[in-house]
């Protein structure tokens, strides 16, 4: 079983930053991602990671967001820039124990869940 801490939520202002972090406890985990669920709205996967630091993401975040790993493994980082009001939304970490050839977005693809931080940017 994986436990997964997330840290680093708050409330901003728009234009502002803010950086996740994510730590997951005892267990082996190959890839690593950051999902978001806004008010009333589905899961969306924003960022991802592998333990051979390639990334990608969601073209929502793409050039504001980044993610990367810790000096553990185990344990990634998601920093926002240039913050907007549409981007205020619980923001979850997920792990896999697998590899991926194409890293994925897809909430089904992750066994392990945060519990989740929330991030609220105001106009």
């Amino acid at each position: 079983q994986v436990q997964l801490v997330e840290s680093g939520g708050g409330s901003v202002q728009s234009g502002g930053s803010l950086r996740l972090s994510c730590s997951a406890a005892t267990e082996y985990t190959y890839t690593m991602a950051w999902f978001r669920q806004p008010p009333g709205k589905e899961r969306e996967g924003i960022v991802v990671i592998d333990r051979k630091g390639r990334t990608s993401a969601a073209d929502s975040v793409k050039g504001r967001f980044t993610i990367s790993q810790g000096n553990s493994e185990n344990t990634v980082y998601l920093q926002m820039n240039s913050l907007k009001p549409e981007d205020t939304a619980m923001y979850y970490c997920a792990a896999s124990r697998l590899y991926f050839r194409v890293l994925p977005l897809r909430p089904t693809e992750y066994e392990y869940w945060g519990q989740g931080t929330q991030v609220t940017v105001s106009s």
